[in-house]
């Protein structure tokens, strides 16, 4: 069975008539004969939309019960079940409610694709995944309904429903958005014009993205090579030369003209590795190109004007910016050079030439592997003594011999001289083995003149093979050799890369594996210090140079006390000292140095990272703390103040009664500050590790019936479990009460009606578990480490200080006293908070107690299980 078309209605903004255009598309197609249904329209309250899904046939929702309230989600069985042609879908990311088929409603969608229906779907851009984030630093409101990016790009058809900022809030000002009562705050909140624009702009360059790969789609399927003038795109093409940077800067000045045309640098890789890009010009060309806003790229390709032209029409690239040839005059006879080859083949695309410092200064090479001279003088030698004998042991059998034997033995001298002298010895041996062939084995002999034309041909032949033969030998050896240094590089960058990975700290493992690598003494990155102008002094300053980073014994302090020094940039210098750096070693060294410069701007920004997140840290808690201190501290304080205030009036008559209810108001105000105050304390003596504990054996029931009374008549309500056989624990008494009455809060203020909290007590092996259990709201389990953070609002703030710090206090007091505080779910619904603390003494029980799989106490189990019996009002 084919899939499903997808098709969605991409909102820029909520209110915009995302729903009402795929109903009215619904009813299009209804008209045409398609059996298009309803499987589920949000309407919100809308009239309009509600109006217009009358004559279309909705499919009944499922009704799902969770946690005792009736919710309505879409059928998927039944709209399988119904299998129309065309299915109306409203909310794509939504989150179904517990129970349903599916978590989300994307993949709901995704089943009735699968059964080869149509989907039509809305889906605002704030719940796109991708852009999430961006939508919440704009707007300030976070989208916890998300769909993944790739779901929506799925989709066949894509049409954006758009509106002016100021059309959407002339709308919602006549209330067909929201109710009226919702209207004056939605349009000074969420509604802004700025936030509407920055959305409207948001869901513009997502779905031109879209657009965009559809059209490369829809040329590759084509085979349309020639660009489309769609979109300008400015691609700059570098070398890896010093010219690089003002060839990017050109570009993006062309870019900038043309409004919204995309930068893109492209670096072509030779594939025979005769490449002569500096490494560390790319890496600073790369970070120029990013900041400028472009994006850069790397192909690889023997012919560069070829390669570029793929790049630029893959892209479908508007125009092309090159360097002008670096070629002296003469060079340029032999070639017409890379910038003229690529401007005749680019046909539609404009290409430009840019002038630049290091025109005609000649081509830089990577240097290629040179036979040694040793190598040349052995060639030579064998030339010099191979020769010789070869025609005293060609004369001895010249009555055996004919003269194309002759001259294949001479081939093969020459062959040898080739393989061991390389280019120069072997062409050497072709000309003096041509007249050694010519003056003794050529009639007339003794002569250098040919009698037979035929000789002629030979000898003429034999010195164009040996040419040929020494010129393809010296080649494949380079080739050999060119090998066998690329082998070495790549093992040194694997190893480096390895190293840099495995380490720590980068820049370091960096720096102390290439000194192991080439067996420097020290290696040291010099920082130029800001305000130093550039000199001849500048290289022996040492005011002018600081060491970022350094391994090896007596780092440097300027790059002229280094045997090499490698510059990276204007700011950076590396540093060797050991030895020279061998010529066919500095491409290697110049990869590293560069990454080394990368590595420490890094570690900075880490750094700043860190700190930056320190700060804000520091600051929420900060806004946190005076944000929730500043009410409830005034909270109190206005109840006992009003209540002091009645007191010392004189114009009312205050009866006995009276006195004594404001008199109790004042105490339990000022008793309220007393424990925000203590809490606040205790919480800054924990976090930095003053809090004064003295742990000693005591009783845990006890723990619960002071807890209970200090609760008031609030206390009065918890069901309390306690067995006679619960050893004592470790802890101070104080503490442990103080915890539990933070707890006890907590359930009581969560707990409904007719369900009060149980307290469980039972051991598990050397711990005494303390469960406080309630059947409220609960909390899922990913917020579970949220709650104990102190000054936060998610549900677990206590009746006492009101400011989010009865959790957090409470597990750092237990694992003050060497306990620890858990949340767990509490079978049916709600929270259990489970306070393990240690046993004061080992006691070795007289039968041993089996427990279950999951470690807990069978008799706590059972418990749980007959509490609704023995307790039926809170059941």
């Amino acid at each position: 069975m084919a899939k499903g078309r997808l098709r969605v209605y991409l909102g820029a903004a909520p209110g915009v008539g995302k729903t009402y255009k795929m109903l009215e598309e619904g009813h299009r197609r209804r008209d045409r004969g398609t059996d298009v249904v309803v499987g589920y329209i949000e309407d919100h309250g809308r009239l309009h939309t509600r109006e217009l899904v009358e004559g279309l046939e909705v499919v009944p929702r499922q009704t799902i019960t969770y946690r005792g309230v009736a919710f309505t989600e879409m059928d998927v069985d039944a709209v399988l079940a119904r299998r129309p042609e065309v299915v109306l879908v409203d909310e794509l990311a939504h989150t179904n409610v517990p129970g349903a088929r599916n978590a989300k409603r994307w993949q709901d969608v995704e089943l009735l694709l699968e059964a080869g229906m149509t989907v039509i779907t809305t889906v605002n851009v704030q719940h796109l995944e991708s852009i999430n984030d961006v939508v919440q630093e704009i707007t300030g409101v976070p989208q916890r309904e998300t769909v993944p990016d790739e779901i929506v790009r799925a989709a066949e058809q894509i049409e954006l429903v758009d509106m002016t900022p100021e059309a959407l809030r002339r709308r919602m000002a006549h209330g067909n958005v929201y109710p009226s009562e919702k209207v004056d705050a939605a349009l000074a909140n969420y509604f802004r014009v700025g936030n509407l624009t920055a959305l409207r702009e948001l869901a513009l360059l997502w779905l031109a993205d879209k657009v965009d790969e559809q059209l490369d789609r829809y040329r590759a399927e084509h085979q349309i090579s020639r660009p489309w003038e769609t979109r300008e795109r400015v691609v700059v093409a570098l070398t890896g030369g010093p010219e690089g940077d003002t060839l990017v800067r050109r570009a993006a000045r062309i870019a900038a003209r043309s409004k919204g045309a995309d930068l893109m640098a492209v670096h072509v890789a030779r594939g025979d590795g005769l490449s002569s890009a500096s490494p560390a010009h790319l890496a600073r060309q790369r970070t120029l190109v990013e900041d400028l806003g472009g994006t850069y790229h790397q192909v690889v390709g023997d012919d560069i004007p070829t390669a570029l032209l793929d790049f630029a029409r893959a892209v479908n690239a508007t125009q092309l910016v090159l360097g002008a040839s670096r070629r002296s005059g003469l060079g340029r006879l032999f070639s017409r050079g890379v910038g003229v080859a690529t401007a005749d083949a680019s046909g539609a695309i404009d290409v430009h030439l840019v002038t630049h410092e290091e025109v005609r200064r000649g081509r830089f090479t990577r240097g290629r592997p040179q036979t040694p001279g040793r190598r040349q003088l052995a060639g030579f030698a064998v030339a010099a003594i191979g020769l010789p004998l070869l025609t005293l042991l060609l004369a001895n059998l010249r009555g055996d011999l004919s003269l194309p034997s002759d001259i294949l033995l001479y081939l093969a001298m020459v062959v040898v001289v080739a393989l061991v002298g390389g280019l120069y010895p072997a062409l050497a041996a072709a000309v003096v083995g041509s007249l050694l062939l010519n003056y003794y084995f050529t009639p007339p002999l003794y002569k250098f003149t040919i009698a037979q034309h035929d000789n002629v041909l030979a000898l003429g032949v034999f010195l164009a093979v040996g040419a040929v033969v020494s010129v393809t030998v010296d080649r494949a050896a380079r080739r050999t050799q060119e090998a066998a240094l690329a082998r070495a590089e790549a093992e040194t960058l694997s190893t480096l890369a390895g190293s840099v990975l495995r380490g720590s700290r980068p820049l370091t493992a960096l720096l102390d594996q290439l000194r192991e690598a080439y067996g420097f003494a020290c290696v040291t990155l010099l920082e130029r210090l800001p305000d130093t102008q550039a000199g001849p002094d500048l290289q022996h300053d040492p005011q002018a140079w600081s060491i970022a980073a350094a391994v090896g014994d007596r780092p440097c302090t300027t790059p002229s006390q280094g045997d090499t020094d490698i510059r990276i940039d204007d700011d950076f210098s590396l540093v060797l000292v050991g030895h020279p750096l061998a010529a066919r070693d500095r491409r290697v060294v110049e990869a590293f140095a560069a990454q080394a410069a990368v590595a420490l701007r890094q570690e900075r920004l880490a750094e700043l990272a860190q700190t930056a997140n320190t700060l804000s840290q520091v600051d929420q808690l900060r806004t946190a703390l005076l944000s929730a201190v500043s009410h409830d501290l005034r909270t109190p304080l206005a109840s006992a103040r009003l209540a002091i205030e009645g007191l010392r009036s004189h114009d009312v008559v205050i009866t006995e009664a009276d006195r004594e209810e404001l008199l109790r108001t004042v105490d339990e105000s000022l008793d309220r500050l007393a424990r925000l105050v203590e809490n606040l304390l205790d919480m800054s003596r924990l976090q930095a590790g003053a809090l004064g504990v003295v742990a000693e054996p005591m009783s845990v029931g006890e723990a619960v019936s002071l807890a209970l009374d200090d609760l008031g008549p609030a206390g009065s309500q918890v069901v309390v479990d306690v067995p006679d056989d619960v050893p004592e624990v470790r802890g101070d008494p104080a503490l442990v009460e103080r915890v539990l009455v933070n707890l006890l809060s907590n359930a009581l203020r969560y707990s409904p009606p007719g369900h009060p909290p149980l307290v469980l007590v039972s051991r598990l092996r050397d711990h005494v578990e303390t469960r406080i259990v309630d059947h409220g709201p609960g909390i899922p389990a990913a917020d579970w480490d949220r709650v104990f953070l102190p000054f936060q609002r998610l549900g677990d703030r206590d009746n006492d200080s009101g400011i989010g710090l009865g959790l957090a206090l409470s597990r750092g007091l237990a694992a003050a006293m060497g306990g620890n505080l858990v949340p767990e779910d509490t079978p049916g619904g709600g929270l259990t908070m489970t306070l393990r603390l240690p046993v004061a003494t080992t006691v070795t029980p007289a039968q041993p107690i089996d427990v279950d799989t999951e470690d807990a106490d069978p008799r706590l189990l059972d418990r749980l299980d007959h509490w609704p019996e023995r307790h039926p009002t809170a059941s």
